[in-house]
């Protein structure tokens, strides 16, 4: 099933990427992409399973996408070495284990880069205090390969075994930023690709000055890795998961000038305006800031018509995009008013048509 990820194919996969951006992107008038690859194996820091009961027996099943039908995975060549030590073990602590087995039907994994790992089991039934105590047991068992920490869930049910999240070291062009991750919350899956991306952003607005405003800022991802370019950094973000971990990682990484704000884009774009007043936004002074910069990262969904208005009143425009189509949609639109400074291609998904990429846009001058 996984005979196409082997590292023999890894350069001519990539190529068909470069091949298909250029060819996306022909209309307009864009530099030489940066190209940024990925380790060829082991490169995901996330992976879930189903799992399959079969008499005494239970392993890990995935779906064929094309076919729907299922397939045994004992190996997953897609997720990084530290997971496929865990996968196995975890089988053979529970396969024994009545209680921590039963009515389960798919793990989840997170791992670092660091050595952490944060294992995730749900279960089409309710958890008591036996179950808790066996996976207080299982996580001792486990805590022989790495700091692991359990986490149960079932309907309306959310049992954490010591800390429901991971904490995650990357190194960016030579200094260390710590991030923690919490599970079920968004985090960039390969980690190594994640540094080159950090790297690169940091690279693309060095000596930029001003402030930095981040839209879509998730966990302060981008935040705390270009802070340093910045006199001040505000970072938007909707999810509550999401913002108390930018501010987590703010004291982490000792950080002194990034504001993080609960807010969608839009509401964002409305206070600005002087729209609307949030109660959200008492003790900061919008009008304060020197709105150079703007760093967006948006779903597949891409910008709406209203974030792409908002962007296109900054100067500097670092677009992060998941989906080269949505991204095609809004630079028609951005390149009316801004020119295309650099464009990277970050090889984030191996293997599958899906494509990381970075875009750097400058406001033109008027005549």
């Amino acid at each position: 099933m996984f005979s196409h990820i082997d590292p023999v194919n890894y350069d001519s996969q990539l190529l068909e990427k470069q091949v298909d951006m250029t060819n996306l992107f022909n209309e307009f008038n864009f530099p030489k992409f940066d190209i940024y690859t990925s380790e060829p194996i082991n490169y995901r820091q996330r992976a879930e399973f189903r799992l399959w009961h079969e008499g005494d027996d239970l392993y890990y099943i995935m779906f064929d996408q094309a076919t729907k039908k299922k397939f045994k995975v004992e190996y997953f060549p897609v997720a990084c070495t530290l997971i496929n030590e865990l996968m196995l073990a975890l089988l053979d602590n529970i396969r024994d284990k009545q209680v921590l087995r039963e009515r389960l039907f798919q793990v989840d994994f997170l791992a670092t880069l660091s050595g952490e790992a944060v294992i995730s089991l749900l279960y089409h039934k309710q958890l008591n205090e036996e179950w808790e105590q066996q996976a207080l047991w299982l996580k001792d068992q486990l805590s022989n390969i790495c700091p692991v920490n359990i986490i149960g869930r079932a309907k309306k049910q959310k049992v954490i075994i010591e800390n429901d999240f991971v904490i995650e070291k990357l190194s960016v062009s030579g200094q260390e930023l710590i991030y923690q991750q919490v599970e079920n919350s968004f985090t960039q899956p390969n980690a190594q690709v994640n540094e080159k991306m950090l790297a690169w952003a940091q690279n693309a607005t060095k000596n930029k000055g001003g402030d930095l405003v981040e839209l879509y800022c998730g966990n302060g991802n981008f935040s705390i890795a270009l802070a340093k370019n910045f006199n001040r950094v505000i970072g938007t973000e909707i999810s509550k998961t999401s913002v108390k971990s930018a501010q987590v990682n703010i004291a982490l990484n000792n950080i002194d000038n990034i504001d993080i704000v609960r807010m969608s884009s839009e509401e964002f774009s409305q206070a600005m305006n002087g729209e609307r007043k949030f109660r959200r936004l008492e003790g900061f002074d919008l009008t304060s800031y020197n709105y150079d910069s703007v760093l967006v990262d948006p779903p597949r969904a891409g910008l709406d018509p209203d974030s792409v208005e908002l962007v296109s009143r900054f100067n500097h425009v670092i677009y992060i995009s998941c989906n080269p189509e949505t991204l095609k949609e809004n630079l028609k639109v951005l390149v009316k008013t801004h020119k295309i400074e650099k464009m990277a291609l970050f090889d984030q998904f191996p293997y599958t048509h899906h494509i990381e990429t970075g875009v750097i846009l400058t406001k033109r001058e008027t005549v």
